[in-house]
This record gives structure tokens, sequence and C-alpha cells, in this order.
């Protein structure tokens, strides 16, 4: 491919944001070379989500606006689209020359070499190999590490059991080996994932067994996880956290929605008292615990009060801050087959009034960050001005704050001054 110059795209979560990093790692281990734009590339790699059709949409978008090359370059569209639709990628759009799915875009170097000769479109389940090499990052000082791929959980409304096949995790020596090389290369924060990384196993290890060998066994600082489903968030697990000084009090523990009647339709597997009593033993054992959740409205048949539930619920439990989305068809889940009877102004007018309700529960716990110090893993400058300095609390929390740039990748202290909704202000304790 003449000088072999790649560039990754990436949509959707973080999930596909290690995938990107292991297969640049992939590509630059086969003679490939990263560039920063798309006009530099000769190879284009769209890493895709596939949650949403709005996300679908925003690839064949960017799809688009590619035929500005013409044939110039090779396009891959890779990822959970190109898991989920297959050739329908390329009849839509006749630019792509790869389709690889959720473990055979780590095929892309051979694919490409023609070594050996395989279809473009290619969508096969059962790639081990990725951990050979250490994902690239942005970040220099945090990195993600996959403990498990796949899902088996089937909720109505997810496609991602679909895209991402049946799950199944990696062994407890590759997952400490893989965090130490990253302690070696200047890495103080990991986030461990998984798409329910509470069913972790190994050999007899569980997720609790897991965090246990990395806080023991690496010389890593911090420890985050994600995502959790409430399901099978178990004791041992909420006693390790309180144990052990290196996992951060952060907890993102999606909720769905308050209303057991329509936690049933979802196939969530919880009640919702289930689920406050989890927030009552996770703030029992770590008072200090920030908790963050997802929430979706306008589930098929969703009503006033089955909403008004979920409303309540965010009242009462009172998040740190959500990720809130109004209900859309995917194709090819459970859900699909049901009456879509909420209609989309009622969902809209719903989310509304939901986001206001949390953004009220983010500023008031926000405000009790005030004057209080924290732990600050410095990552770099703000966004808006280089006068400023930002940083990730122990709660997960934006923090800027004035301070000498030599102290980027640094943990600091920090005691918050001010804050809205979303960051807090602070200023550096020597």
């Amino acid at each position: 491919m003449g000088t072999r110059k790649y560039k990754i795209v990436t949509f959707g979560c973080q999930m596909n944001l290690a995938d990107s990093g292991a297969l640049s790692a992939v590509l630059n281990a086969a003679g490939y070379i990263p560039v920063d734009t798309e006009e530099e590339a000769d190879l284009i790699i769209l890493n895709t989500c596939s949650v949403r059709e709005k996300a679908e949409e925003r690839v064949f978008g960017r799809l688009g606006e590619m035929a500005r090359f013409g044939k110039s370059k090779k396009i891959a569209v890779v990822g959970c689209m190109a898991q989920r639709l297959g050739d329908r990628i390329m009849e839509r759009a006749g630019n792509v020359n790869y389709v690889l799915g959720t473990d055979r875009m780590f095929d892309l170097p051979e694919i490409l070499d023609d070594r050996p000769v395989v279809s473009r479109v290619s969508t096969q389940f059962g790639h081990e190999a990725i951990g050979e090499f250490l994902p690239t990052r942005d970040d220099p000082y945090s990195a993600f590490v996959t403990i498990s791929r796949g899902c088996d959980n089937f909720c109505t409304y997810c496609i991602v059991p679909y895209v991402r096949g049946a799950e199944r995790s990696y062994s407890v020596k590759k997952i400490v080996e893989q965090v130490n090389r990253f302690v070696t290369d200047g890495v103080k924060e990991i986030t461990l994932l998984g798409q329910n990384v509470n069913s972790y196993r190994d050999n007899g290890s569980d997720f609790a067994g897991l965090m246990n060998e990395i806080a023991r066994n690496t010389g890593i600082s911090r420890i985050r996880f994600m995502t959790s489903h409430p399901k099978d968030l178990s004791d041992t697990l909420i006693e390790t956290m309180a144990g052990e000084k290196k996992i951060m009090p952060h907890l993102h523990l999606p909720l769905q929605s308050g209303s057991d009647v329509v936690l049933g339709r979802m196939g969530r597997g919880y009640t919702y008292e289930h689920y406050r009593n989890l927030v009552r033993k996770l703030r029992a054992a770590v008072p200090d615990i920030s908790l963050t959740t997802d929430l979706i409205v306008g589930f098929p048949g969703e009503s006033d009060e089955d909403f008004d539930q979920t409303l309540d619920a965010v009242r009462e439990i009172r998040y740190d801050s959500a990720f809130m989305f109004r209900y859309s068809i995917r194709e090819g889940t459970a859900a699909a087959k049901f009456k879509d009877d909420v209609a989309d102004g009622e969902k809209i007018r719903r989310l509304k009034i939901l986001i206001e309700i949390q953004k009220d529960a983010s500023f008031d716990k926000n405000q009790n960050e005030i004057t209080k110090t924290r732990e600050v893993l410095v990552d770099g400058f703000s966004r808006r001005s280089r006068e400023y300095l930002k940083g990730k609390t122990e709660h997960n929390k934006t923090i800027l704050f004035k301070g000498d740039p030599q102290i980027i990748g640094s943990i600091c202290r920090v005691k918050v001054n001010s804050a809205d909704s979303w960051t807090l202000h602070g200023e550096l304790l020597e």
C-alpha cells in the first residue's frame, strides 16, 4: 500500500476506543504508520458504533464526505456497525474496501497484504491474540485495559450481544502483564473494561479477585472499571472497593428505568428495590462514593406512571451524573418486535424533564465538593485556556486549576473552591 500510512476514526464507547488502541498497535507492529489527518493517510479506518441508528447514520455521512478522495485511498469500516450490517455497508457506500467485524478487525494487516486471501467482508467471532501488543492511547497517563469481550445478557433493547458475541474473559495473568507494561510506559491510572465486568471469570478468579491481583502485583496507582451490571454486583466486590485504596470511589451502575414493569420488559434481571439496596450497601461501605448511571425514557409500554417512577428513583438516589437517552428501535433486538407506542414528541418531553432533574442533582453534588481537598491526576490543559490545568479527582470529576505545567502526569492535592453542574474549579495545594 505505498507508504502504508493510516488514520483511525473512532465512534462510540470506551470499548471502541480500547479496540482502536489495540488495532493501532497491531498495525504499527506490521509496519504501518499512524498520521493525524485523513488527507495524509493511505488507509482510513472507521471504527464504528451500532448502539443507536443515529450512530450508524453518522458513519454513512462520513463515508459520503470521503467520496472526495475518489479511489486514492483504501477505506475500512470495522467494529460494531460492520458486524451488524456486513455486505449492506458496501452496497450503500461504494467507496468502502473492507468491512471487518468486532473481532476480525485485528486481522486487518493480513487482509491488506492478502495473507491469506480472505473475503473483504469478514464478521466471524473468535480473535484472541490482541493482547500481544500494548494498545496505543491518546492519554499518556491513563489507559483502558479490556478484561473481557462480548455479552451474555441480551437485554431486549441492546444490540451488543449480537455484534460482540458471547462473553469471554482474558486471563488474570495476561491482564496483570498488560497493566505492568502500561506502568512501565508511564501510566498512572487504568480503566478495566467489559460489557459486564461483574461477570468476569478466569479459572476460579472473579472480578474482585482480578482487581486484588492488579492492586497487589502491579505498580498502578489508580484503578477504575466499567460497566457493572446490577444483577451481578456482589457483596465481595463492594468489600473489595471499600478495602483497596487503589480502587477509585466511583461506580457507573446503569439503572435504565425506575419501573419494575419496564425493567422486566427490558430483560434487566433485577427490580428497583434490588438496585436501591445495592446503592445502600455501596454508600455504607464507601461513604464518599460517586455514582453515575444510564437511563432510557420512552421504552415500549412505558406509561406516565412508569416514567414518574424513574424520576422518583433519580430524585432518591441523586446520581453525580447520568447518560440519558430516549429509546430508539434497534433492528435485530427483541424489543424491535415490541410496539413502539410512546410518541417521539413524548419521548423528547420526558427526556427534557429527566435531564433537568439530573442537572440539579449534579449541581448539588458538586456544590458538596466545595472546600474539600481531592487527589487529582493532572492530565493536561483546560480545553478553553492553557492558563489552567485539568485533571480527574478520585470520583472521576473534572477539575480546573492553575499550576506549573511540569506537574502534568502527577497526582496532586487540589482544594475545590467552586463548581457548576459539570466541572469543579480549585487551587493547587503545595
